[in-house]
């Protein structure tokens, strides 16, 4: 008999894909313009000129083979150098060339670090909401997901129901900030108090590693900051992807990097690249990888995503619903006017929008908004949500 379990994700879409396939299916019959698909965290906006311009560089001034071979299985040592530098003058200082692993994006990261820490029974907490995949990714690591209801109205880590969380099978926490879906910061000082209650956890001689999953970091708006984790936890490991930073989700190029400071840093990175060679994820897209020494530093232009939150969680708000009003990402999560969010994601496809809800990010009422979109299908959005707000009966839902 095969793995049923891989039949059984295999014949399942995620909610998220399955919602942007329907409107695939929707836009084809109605005409694009009519549905308004806010189902995928898809960069809406160019990467940054210079990466053109790199690449054609690369393509035209190197030799063929070396652009198109193998790299060594972690990465090009001088591209794993160069990420290493960006993070030492950024960041942090005392990462090196082998503390990186370079990888097909974020969930190739994830993927390996998860299969390098975790044995059989191992648990890994998060706070909920959260991105699905994590549940999957544990559990094909042999691990068990806890979810951590953030607090309520902020979703900030509840950093004492965390604690009350931890067993003696906690091998790690896992953090994604800013976050996916709802687009929250965690500041510094939430950020010290979890490493605080990790650091006792160790002195009590349980070492529990804290992995930073961070696509998204580079895209904050105002003065919002996301804490570099390596700064304040020794045990620690960052998971990075140039997919939204730079726009490039389709290209899959992203990046480990494992603390010096941990006390088995030799170790933890010896597992990283075992794990990357078991699962096969070896040798990221050679093209890519001598991309990113050229782009270090570089983001798409963020401006967009700012004035598209800034427009669609003011409105929002005027039709009476409840925002939850973001510093960084490109979502809004959005109070469900119902208790079921299955049941309001349903009756808002009744006005050609599509939202996810939240049942799949680990709690339940409340439902994401991918605003990485044009700021043209914002404005045309706006009176379906209107009209979505009005079937509900909501104050300000004016019509």
């Amino acid at each position: 008999m095969i793995n049923q379990k891989s039949v059984q994700l295999g014949s399942v879409r995620s909610v998220i894909r399955e919602l942007f396939e329907y409107g695939k299916k929707r836009k084809a019959q109605i005409g694009e313009e009519n549905v308004f698909d806010f189902s995928l965290g898809n960069p809406s906006v160019p990467p940054p000129a210079e990466v053109g311009q790199a690449l054609v560089d690369i393509l035209s001034g190197s030799d063929p083979v070396a652009v198109h071979g193998y790299t060594s299985a972690q990465g090009d040592a001088s591209v794993r150098a160069a990420v290493a530098d960006y993070i030492n003058s950024r960041f942090f200082s005392g990462v090196g060339a082998d503390n990186i692993y370079m990888t097909c994006g974020a969930a190739a990261s994830l993927t390996i670090t998860l299969n390098a820490l975790l044995n059989p029974g191992d648990e890994v907490i998060t706070v909920a909401p959260y991105f699905p995949e994590y549940k999957v990714f544990c559990e094909h690591a042999g691990g068990r997901l806890v979810a951590v209801r953030g607090e309520e109205g902020t979703f900030l880590p509840d950093v004492a129901a965390i604690g009350r969380a931890i067993t003696p099978n906690t091998k790690a926490v896992l953090l994604n900030s800013p976050n996916n879906p709802s687009g929250v910061v965690y500041p510094a000082g939430r950020i010290a108090e979890l490493c605080a209650l990790l650091r006792a956890c160790g002195e009590q001689g349980q070492t529990i590693y804290l992995i930073a999953d961070e696509p998204y970091r580079e895209l904050v708006f105002g003065d919002a900051e996301v804490p570099y984790i390596m700064n304040y936890y020794d045990n620690s490991i960052v998971c990075y992807s140039f997919s939204k930073s730079l726009s490039l989700p389709g290209e899959r190029i992203g990046y480990i990097a494992v603390n010096p400071a941990m006390p088995d840093s030799g170790t933890v990175y010896a597992a990283v690249c075992g794990a990357g060679r078991a699962l096969g994820y070896v040798c990221a897209p050679a093209l890519f990888q001598l991309l990113v020494p050229r782009v270090l530093g570089l983001t798409s232009d963020i401006s967009v995503y700012r004035r598209n939150r800034d427009r669609l969680a003011a409105a929002l708000e005027e039709y009476g619903f409840k925002v939850v009003r973001p510093d960084g990402a490109f979502y809004l999560f959005v109070q469900s006017p119902e208790p079921d969010a299955d049941a309001f994601a349903e009756r808002a496809k009744q006005f050609e929008l599509l939202i996810v809800p939240s049942g799949s990010f680990g709690v339940d009422g409340y439902a994401r908004i991918s605003y990485c979109v044009s700021p043209d299908m914002i404005e045309r959005s706006l009176p379906a949500f209107g009209a979505l707000a009005r079937s509900y009966g909501l104050t300000g839902a004016k019509g």
